[in-house]
């Protein structure tokens, strides 16, 4: 079903049912108002909504306009309705769990659009943050951590040269979502070198998706969880 708003937005609001994950409203270039209404327009048909890349100028509008809304300032997103209310208080559906791992704390901006993405989606998130190769040892206790807590993925995320899915990868026997973030001097170009970095890495296990794009690795960790959680129910 397509829900028209207005005469600048044509929503998928069944996708959920058909694919299995919702559709998020990228804020990026819409107005204060566009954003606005569009959201509206979901909340008609669901109980609640994923806003992503947010300026501050429409987090201020959304938090004029809407009394139930979680926001995450550092990771530019925010939820609308009534799982605003679960991610506030810390509850979520325990689908399954994934760690996020950030290899300076540049990263984190990124890492937080993972997070509220994979708590939005209904995971226990557990963060580990700059934990990068520069200083390897780091990353002893956070590997310890995850062994006992039993995650079903992990998110790393760097930029430079985007080495740290790969050392993960060769630790771990756990699938590797790998995220280049547009952190780094004069070759990074814009998160391009750690893309093809993560691209080319040599252990197996990992999956990488575009620069900077915490919200399609939050989705992929959700996809990871819920199909061990059907398998393991049979």
């Amino acid at each position: 079903m397509i829900k028209e708003v207005d005469d600048f937005a044509r929503l998928d609001v069944f996708r959920e049912f058909r694919s299995g994950k919702p559709e998020a409203v990228l804020a990026l270039n819409k107005t204060p108002k566009q954003l606005v209404e569009i959201v509206r327009a979901f909340l008609e048909h669901r109980d609640s909504v994923l806003v992503t890349r947010l300026n501050s100028e429409q987090i201020r509008a959304l938090k004029e306009n809407f009394r139930v809304i979680y926001i995450n300032e550092v990771g530019r997103i925010a939820v609308i309705g009534k799982k605003a209310e679960d991610l506030s208080e810390g509850k979520v559906e325990g689908i399954g769990k994934t760690a996020v791992f950030t290899a300076g704390t540049s990263d984190i901006p990124v890492a937080e659009e993972a997070v509220t993405t994979a708590m939005f989606l209904g995971l226990e998130v557990l963060k580990f943050y700059d934990v990068g190769i520069s200083c390897i040892y780091r990353l002893i206790e956070p590997l310890k951590k995850i062994k006992e807590e039993e995650v079903d993925s992990v998110i790393a995320i760097a930029g430079m040269e985007g080495a740290l899915p790969s050392i993960l990868a060769g630790l771990i026997d756990l699938p590797i979502i790998a995220v280049p973030t547009s952190v780094g001097y004069g070759v990074n170009l814009n998160g391009l070198t750690p893309l093809f970095s993560m691209l080319l890495s040599c252990p197996s296990g990992v999956a990488v998706v575009n620069v900077d794009n915490g919200f399609g690795a939050g989705v992929f960790a959700y996809l990871i969880s819920r199909i061990r959680k059907r398998s393991d129910h049979g």
